[in-house]
C-alpha cells in the first residue's frame, strides 16, 4: 500500500489487509473458536435432557453414554483451546511481523528531516509496544468476538424455545449492557492513546539516558540523571491512570451486569414457578445458560480493552505510514550506472525549518576528478552544502547536478551508490570489525575487506585485537578508540570505491602520526575521483586543487592555498591562527 492508501482507507480495512497472507491460520483459529462455542452451548441442553428424561425414566445407560460423550467433548474443547492459544498467537505474531516489516521499511524511506524532529525512544515505542498490542488484537479480537456472539445468540435462541418470557427478560438487559459497553469503550480508546503518547516519551527519556551514560559519568552527573529518570518514572506511574479509571468503570459495569442478570433470572423464574408456568428443571437450565454468559461477557470485556489498546496502536502506526517521505525517487527518475563525477551547484539556497536560510544562492562547479576543500568557521554551512549532494536533504531553491543531471531526477540507490561519505560523527553497528567494514559493500569478500583495512591504515590494529577481524566493536563502537572507529569508517568507503567522495572531517579523530599515514592513501583514492573535503585543520588540505571558504552560507573565497594566502582574507587569518597555535604548542614543548 502507498502512503495515500494509508490516508484514505479505514483503519479496520488496513488492519484486515494484513490477515490475508495468513488466512489459513486465521480460518483454523476461527473454526476452533466456533466449535468451542458450540460445545459450551450444548452442555446446558444435555443437562436439561438428563433432568427431564433420562434420570426420571431411569434410563441410566443412555445417561452414562451421553456423559461419556460430554466428557470427550470437553477433552476436544481443551484440545481446541490449545490450538487457539498456540496457532492463534502464531497468527498474531505473523501479522505483527508483517506490520513491523512495513513500518521499518517505511521509516527507512523517511528523510533526515523526519529523524531531526522525532526522538529515537518514541519511534522504538511505535515499533515494539504498539505493535505487540496489535498482535493481541489480531489474535484474541476476532476469536473473543466470535465466541461471544455465537454463545450469546445461541443461548438466547435456546432460551426462547424453553420459556419465551424469561428469554425476553434476558434479551432486554443485554442491549442496555452492550450500549453502555460501547460508550465506555470510546473512553477507554481515548485514554489508551493518551497513555501511549506518555509512554513513548518515557521510552525516549530512558533511551537518551542509557545512550549518554558515558557523558553522564564523565561529568559526574549521576545524581542529576537519576533525578531526570525519577521524574520520567513518576510520569510512568500516572501515564495509564486515566486508562485504568476507564477500565475500572468498564469492569465494574460488567460485574454489575452479570450479577443483575442472575438476580433477574432467579426473580423472574421464581415468579413464573409461583404461577405454575415454569418448572425447576427449566429454571436450572436457564441458570446454566446464564453461567455460560459469564465467559462470553468477560471475553467482550477483554475484546473492548484489546480493541482500545490495539486500535490506539493502529492509529499511531497509520499516522507514521501515511507520512510522505520528503526525499523519494521522482516518478520519472533516471538510472545512472556509470557516474563520472562532475558536480554542479546552481544558485542553491537551503533552509532546514523554512525560516532562516543556511545557504544563500551558492554556485559551484567541481570538475571530474577534482579535489575541492571546504573550510570556514563552524556553522557557516560547509556540512550542509555537502549533505545536499547525496540528497540527505533537498535544496530549497536552485539545483545540484551530477554529470549534468539534477540529483532529484536520479534514482536514490544510484545516487547514494555513487557518493561515499565519511562523517565526523562515526557510527559503528554492534557487530564485528569485519562486518562494519563490509557494510561499505555487503557482497565483498574477506580478502577485499582486509585490503580496504590496509588502505585505511587499520589492518595492523585489527590483527592486534583479541579476535582480529571478528572482534566485537561494542554498542556504537565503544570498544574501539576514536581513531580506530574513524579508520573503520574510512575503510568502508575504500571498499565502496565510489566516484564521488565527501570527507566530512574524516581525519578529525586521528592523531597527527596516523593522519599522516592515511593522507597518502586518501591522495591515491582521490585520483580520478571527485572529492570534497570538509576540514578545520588546514594542514590536511594543502594538496587540494581548490579551496573554498564558506562563511554565513556563502562561498566568500576560492582558489589555491597560495592564492588565498596572498589575498589576506578569511582563509589567511584561519591559516595564520592555526600556525600560531602550533608554534606556541611546539615552543611550550621545548
Amino acid at each position: 500500500m502507498t502512503t495515500q492508501d494509508y490516508r484514505t482507507r479505514s483503519p479496520l480495512r488496513i488492519f484486515l489487509s494484513y490477515f490475508k497472507p495468513h488466512w489459513k491460520l486465521f480460518s483454523l483459529d476461527m473454526g476452533c473458536a466456533i466449535l468451542i462455542a458450540l460445545v459450551d452451548l450444548a452442555f446446558p441442553l444435555v443437562s436439561r435432557a438428563a433432568l427431564y428424561q433420562w434420570l426420571p425414566e431411569k434410563n441410566y445407560r443412555v445417561f452414562f453414554v451421553v456423559m461419556a460423550v460430554v466428557a470427550l467433548a470437553f477433552v476436544l474443547r481443551a484440545v481446541l483451546y490449545y490450538i487457539v492459544t498456540y496457532w492463534g498467537h502464531t497468527f498474531g505474531i505473523r501479522v505483527e511481523a508483517d506490520i513491523r516489516r512495513d513500518l521499518f521499511h517505511h521509516m527507512q524511506m523517511l528523510g533526515f528531516d523526519f529523524y531531526d524532529r522525532n526522538r529515537t525512544g518514541q519511534l522504538m515505542s511505535r515499533l515494539t509496544t504498539d505493535l505487540f498490542e496489535l498482535t493481541e488484537l489480531a489474535h484474541h479480537g476476532p476469536e473473543d468476538l466470535t465466541i461471544s456472539v455465537i454463545t450469546i445468540v445461541g443461548a438466547l435462541a435456546v432460551m426462547f424455545t424453553i420459556e419465551w418470557r424469561m428469554a425476553l427478560i434476558v434479551m432486554a438487559i443485554i442491549p442496555v449492557f452492550l450500549a453502555v459497553l460501547m460508550l465506555l469503550r470510546g473512553g477507554m480508546s481515548r485514554a489508551s492513546v493518551a497513555a501511549k503518547q506518555k509512554t513513548g516519551a518515557i521510552n525516549a527519556e530512558i533511551e537518551s539516558g542509557l545512550s549518554g551514560i558515558r557523558t553522564v559519568k564523565a561529568f559526574g552527573n549521576e545524581t542529576i540523571q537519576q533525578q531526570r529518570f525519577d521524574c520520567a518514572n513518576e510520569t510512568f506511574k500516572t501515564a495509564k491512570r486515566g486508562f485504568h479509571k476507564e477500565m475500572g468503570r468498564f469492569n465494574a459495569t460488567m460485574e454489575l451486569f452479570v450479577t443483575l442478570l442472575n438476580v433477574a433470572v432467579i426473580a423472574g423464574g421464581g415468579w413464573l414457578i409461583m404461577g405454575e408456568r415454569m418448572n425447576y428443571v427449566d429454571l436450572i437450565t436457564f441458570s446454566l445458560y446464564i453461567t455460560t454468559f459469564i465467559t462470553p461477557v468477560r471475553k467482550l470485556a477483554n475484546f473492548a480493552e484489546l480493541f482500545s489498546n490495539g486500535f490506539a496502536g493502529l492509529h499511531r502506526f497509520i499516522e507514521l505510514m501515511s507520512t510522505e517521505p520528503t526525499i523519494a525517487d521522482a516518478p520519472d527518475a533516471v538510472t545512472m550506472e556509470h557516474v563520472r563525477g562532475a558536480v554542479e551547484v546552481k544558485d542553491v539556497s537551503f533552509t532546514y525549518d523554512g525560516a532562516e536560510e543556511v545557504l544563500h544562492h551558492v554556485n559551484l562547479h567541481v570538475a571530474v576528478g577534482e579535489t575541492v576543500a571546504v573550510v570556514g568557521p563552524s556553522g557557516g554551512g560547509k556540512s550542509t552544502l555537502c549533505q545536499l549532494i547525496p540528497r540527505f536533504y533537498d535544496v530549497t531553491e536552485g539545483e545540484i547536478d551530477i554529470d549534468g543531471v539534477d540529483v532529484r531526477r536520479l534514482r536514490l540507490t544510484d545516487l547514494r551508490r555513487a557518493v561515499g561519505v565519511v562523517q565526523q560523527d562515526v557510527f559503528l553497528f554492534a557487530d564485528t570489525v569485519r562486518e562494519n567494514i563490509r557494510y561499505g559493500r555487503p557482497d565483498a569478500t574477506d580478502e577485499e575487506v582486509e585490503a580496504a583495512a590496509k588502505r585505511a591504515e587499520i589492518y595492523d590494529d585489527i590483527l592486534a585485537m583479541p579476535q582480529g577481524f571478528d572482534t566485537y566493536v561494542g554498542e556504537r563502537g565503544t570498544l574501539l578508540s576514536g581513531g580506530q572507529k574513524q579508520r573503520v569508517a574510512i575503510a568502508r568507503v575504500f571498499l565502496k570505491d565510489p566516484p564521488i567522495l565527501i570527507l566530512d572531517e574524516a581525519t578529525s579523530a586521528l592523531d597527527s602520526v596516523t593522519e599522516a599515514k592515511i593522507q597518502h592513501a586518501f591522495d591515491m583514492l582521490a585520483k580520478g575521483r571527485t572529492t570534497l573535503i570538509i576540514a578545520h585543520r588546514l594542514s590536511t588540505i594543502r594538496g587540494a586543487d581548490r579551496i573554498l571558504v564558506v562563511q554565513e552560507g556563502c562561498i566568500t573565497e576560492q582558489g589555491s592555498h597560495e592564492e588565498l594566502l596572498a589575498r589576506q582574507g578569511v582563509y589567511a587569518r584561519l591559516y595564520h591562527t592555526q600556525n600560531l597555535g602550533e608554534y606556541h604548542h611546539e615552543a611550550g614543548k621545548n
